[in-house]
């Protein structure tokens, strides 16, 4: 070894030990760069960075003029649906709400109809989700690439229960993906609900009530001859035996949830659904479904009783649901052993 050679090791080594960088904390503070603060975005900036980001890319353009609240994440939340050949273009806002806006798209001829309703949801830091924890109980949290989250998932759980930016996603993506299901089972059992057609993490596309100019109005704006309102309020009551057959409840069902299009009803809004089974308070949510529904064509002179209709479905439905619980409990003992 050269004489510079073992010099230079010893002198590394003294370096080191000697170093104030390594053995003073106070001087390593010092050294710490500052970071720098940086200022909370107001709303309307963040709104512009949505829009700067997304906008109009990929040749996505759309009839419809988004406002500039709505740009960035509409183009986003329906690029999907335009890259699998589902849409071809956004026509107009037809349904506003504080959750979600629905839109009429031209359909992609793939699909075989002209017109389809994208239900958009809103972002997390625009939309104002109501406080869905009636509706919560007994439900499992979905994914939007299907499945549900298990119990044993301790860092998801917990994320749930904090509230974290991760859990409110991912508490947002289970009620839009509860309705979706909703619908997909609806729709094939026979009900009149808009036909399913895809789903994304932000948005749902199914079928369009209207057609090129008008979209179907809610029966809460449609007055009905006796006639017609009797066979519409048979329909309903239909709709109701195939939902509770499914242990579905509706959560929300009124007038204002009910389309009317070419003498026939569309049954919409289905994110809050609820098992007849496994809440607490199926009783009090159906109930009042129910009520609803009865008061809106007593009005139009249907000789209906909301809480004789009840009384009759609750115990009907109910007991099935009870003999399913208990049919499915005595299969989970079996498979244990």
């Amino acid at each position: 070894m050269s004489f510079d050679s073992g010099y230079d090791d010893h002198y590394e080594a003294y370096e080191s030990y000697f170093d104030p960088m390594k053995t003073d904390r106070q001087a390593r503070r010092k050294r710490k760069p500052k970071v720098k603060h940086q200022p909370k975005k107001s709303h309307e900036q963040i709104v512009e960075a949505i829009a700067d980001t997304q906008g109009l890319e990929g040749g996505f353009e759309t009839t419809y003029v988004p406002g500039l609240f709505e740009e960035g994440w509409l183009l986003s939340a329906l690029r999907s649906f335009y890259d699998q050949a589902l849409i071809t273009d956004v026509l107009a806002r037809v349904r506003g709400g504080k959750e979600a806006n629905v839109y009429r798209c031209a359909a992609h001829p793939t699909t075989g109809v002209t017109l389809v309703a994208a239900k958009v949801y809103r972002p997390r830091m625009f939309r104002n989700l109501r406080n869905d924890k009636l509706y919560r109980e007994g439900r499992q949290i979905l994914r939007v690439e299907g499945g549900a989250v298990k119990e044993n998932d301790r860092r998801t759980m917990r994320a749930l229960d904090q509230g974290s930016a991760y859990g409110s996603e991912l508490a947002h993506t289970s009620w839009l993906m509860h309705e979706y299901r909703a619908l997909e089972t609806l729709y094939m059992a026979g009900a009149a609900v808009p036909r399913p057609i895809a789903v994304s993490e932000n948005a749902i596309l199914m079928g369009y009530a209207g057609d090129g100019s008008l979209a179907a109005p809610a029966l809460s704006d449609v007055a009905l001859d006796v006639d017609e309102a009797r066979s519409l309020y048979d329909e309903v009551v239909r709709n109701l035996h195939i939902m509770l057959r499914h242990r579905i409840i509706h959560g929300d069902l009124s007038a204002y949830n009910i389309l009317y299009w070419d003498d026939r009803v569309t049954i919409i809004d289905f994110p809050q659904v609820v098992d007849i089974g496994s809440n607490r308070q199926a009783a009090n949510i159906l109930h009042r479904d129910v009520v609803r529904v009865c008061e809106y064509f007593s009005e139009q002179g249907v000789d209906c009783d909301g809480d004789v209709l009840f009384e009759r479905l609750w115990r009907r439905y109910k007991a099935t649901s009870s003999r399913e619980d208990a049919a499915d409990a005595s299969r989970a003992e079996i498979d244990e052993e």
